[in-house]
């Protein structure tokens, strides 16, 4: 399970000829997962590897529409939005193809701001798995819709009525990836060329719909892929005159699109700890315990899994996502897919995640509570066969209904306490209940079609 060593960081910085270039990118990833940045002069650069940088901190403390949140403590009016410091991470470098080969980095946020940043959170509770002897490995998948679209054609028809790439659906189709060669040639080749290995692509259930396999490696590696892979399928959709979302569920017709998380833990000489070829379906004790704790507080930390008003769409019955705390063995119509094997491909596939998920968040409540589980010697219930959609929850183990209510389990879990910082955890809560506060304030095209001549 283990990957081929990468290049050196400083090794990378030599031989990737900066000095060509007159300008570098940077980006750091908010709270939604979306990647805010800049280019800076290379003498900047310079400046901001050895003196540091800085980035305005209301990026902490805006959605996704650049309006500000109220009742924040970290950042706001109050505060007069100050600088916040910045480290910008060499080790990310990417050079960008649809760009002259532009050099790229992903930043972190600093000192205070540090338990605020996505990438900084996930990096903490990968600590703590170091601090227990394990080191986590994952991988990732998205499930996206291509539309023949544009950035102004869909606000012209006002988001209704969008033409998919493709009619219809046709899983796994030979054709249809033929037929649209040159586009999924640029995404493979441009994914290539950025160190964003994928192990898969291909035409999904839906309409437009593809689905993704980012190649398995460390989380933080994984999480930053996944995040990159977002962005270059934006960025490819756009120059095509396309538009691509990965939205947790944009229609009710066609199943939600998915952001499934497939992890293991090793121990320090890299074996993986989930395996044991003495218990059934080789599973360790370890695991059983992880699986356990993933169970016991996937409820406490769906609003890091399921982050926006939508992703509940997405979360009902016979439409390939889970809708309580369940695990199975290779059993989709479960929450916790276990997929066993050899010492080398036993995993959890976390499947509750949206598309729509910011990675390093969703990432770190998957490895969070499951280290939990270890610790605490959690078991999980017994193993749900055939379809758990029609099964009854135990209490505990359903899902939040809503966005607002899974943030107020957030902030009042104890277990979240361990591995959050108590300020992140108040301002991540007050950030997702003011976005559903926002949704309802806002008068739907259902509520008009039902309600409007009829009341």
């Amino acid at each position: 399970m283990k990957e081929p060593t990468m290049v050196p960081t400083e090794k990378m910085i030599s031989t990737n000829a900066i000095e060509d270039n007159q300008h570098v990118k940077i980006g750091i990833v908010d709270l939604d997962g979306i990647i805010r940045g800049k280019y800076i002069s290379n003498a900047k650069f310079k400046s901001a590897l050895k003196n540091g940088a800085s980035f305005c901190d209301v990026v902490l403390g805006w959605d996704r529409e650049d309006t500000i949140i109220d009742g924040l403590n970290l950042t706001g009016w109050h505060t007069g939005f100050p600088d916040a410091p910045i480290t910008i991470d060499q080790s990310t470098l990417r050079n960008l193809p649809l760009e002259n080969g532009t050099p790229f980095y992903l930043a972190n946020f600093a000192g205070k701001y540090t338990p605020y940043c996505p990438r900084s959170i996930l990096k903490s509770v990968c600590d703590k798995a170091a601090e227990m002897g394990f080191h986590a490995f994952s991988g990732m998948e998205f499930e996206f819709t291509m539309f023949q679209e544009t950035e102004n054609s869909v606000r012209e028809k006002n988001y209704n009525n969008l033409t998919p790439l493709s009619p219809g659906s046709n899983s796994y189709s030979v054709l249809r990836t033929s037929v649209a060669s040159e586009l999924y040639n640029e995404i493979l080749t441009t994914c290539q060329e950025m160190n964003i290995p994928l192990e898969g692509l291909h035409e999904e259930t839906g309409a437009g719909f593809m689905e993704v396999a980012i190649s398995a490696s460390s989380a933080i590696e994984t999480a930053d892929r996944a995040i990159l892979f977002k962005n270059v399928m934006k960025t490819i959709a756009i120059r095509n005159e396309l538009m691509v979302t990965f939205m947790a569920k944009w229609t009710m017709k066609e199943q939600g699109q998915s952001g499934h998380i497939h992890i293991s833990l090793q121990n320090e000489d890299g074996t993986n700890i989930f395996y044991d070829d003495d218990n059934e379906f080789g599973i360790s004790e370890k695991m059983r315990h992880f699986i356990g704790g993933q169970q016991k507080l996937m409820p406490e930390f769906l609003s890091l899994l399921a982050p926006t008003v939508n992703s509940f769409k997405r979360l009902n019955p016979d439409f390939w996502a889970p809708t309580w705390g369940s695990w199975g063995i290779d059993n989709r119509t479960v929450a916790l897919r276990i997929i066993p094997g050899s010492e080398k491909s036993q995993r959890i596939e976390y499947r509750v995640p949206g598309a729509d998920c910011n990675p390093y968040l969703a990432m770190a409540a998957v490895i969070a509570s499951g280290l939990w589980g270890i610790k605490s010697k959690i078991e999980p219930t017994p193993i749900s066969s055939g379809n758990a959609y029609s099964q009854v929850s135990p209490t505990e183990l359903k899902l939040p209904a809503s966005l607002s209510e899974a943030a107020n389990l957030f902030v009042n879990s104890e277990a979240a306490e361990e591995f959050f910082d108590i300020g992140f955890i108040n301002h991540y809560a007050k950030t997702r209940i003011a976005e559903e506060v926002k949704f309802n304030q806002a008068i739907t095209d259902w509520e008009l079609a039902r309600y409007l001549e009829t009341s």
